[in-house]
């Protein structure tokens, strides 16, 4: 099993960045392949970026791809979302999701997720 845990998440305004880390703080992310998830009030959550356990493929959404890169970095136990010209569509929880059967776009797709980080960004 494994634990995550995101942070990084704040206000920030439209055109700027932030970094989301998600860190294990139980069990290894090298295990498994990772994601990254959104969930704005009153909306369905939704899939952002995922990536292999190497690293060497990954996914995007649509409406990130091009502002948005996933990585990680197996020797610090931790996945990274550099996230660039934030728009206030942006605004969202953000969790970190860790699966077994690969880099999906399907939550179902995770077996783990953490909590959460608050994103918001300002017009």
């Amino acid at each position: 099993q494994v634990q995550l845990v995101e942070s990084g998440g704040g206000l920030v305004q439209a055109g700027g960045s932030l970094k989301l880390s998600c860190a294990a703080s139980r069990g290894t992310v090298s295990s498994y392949a990772m994601g990254w998830f959104r969930q704005a009030p009153g909306k369905e959550r939704e899939f952002v970026a995922s990536i292999s356990w190497s690293g060497g493929t990954t996914f995007y959404a649509d409406s990130v791809k091009g502002r948005f890169t996933i990585s990680r970095d197996n020797v610090k136990n931790m996945v990274n979302l550099q996230m660039n010209s934030l728009k206030p569509e942006d605004t969202a929880v953000y969790v970190c999701a860790a699966s077994v059967r690969g880099p999906g776009t399907n939550e179902y797709e995770y077996g783990y997720m953490g909590q959460g980080t608050q994103v918001t960004v300002s017009s």
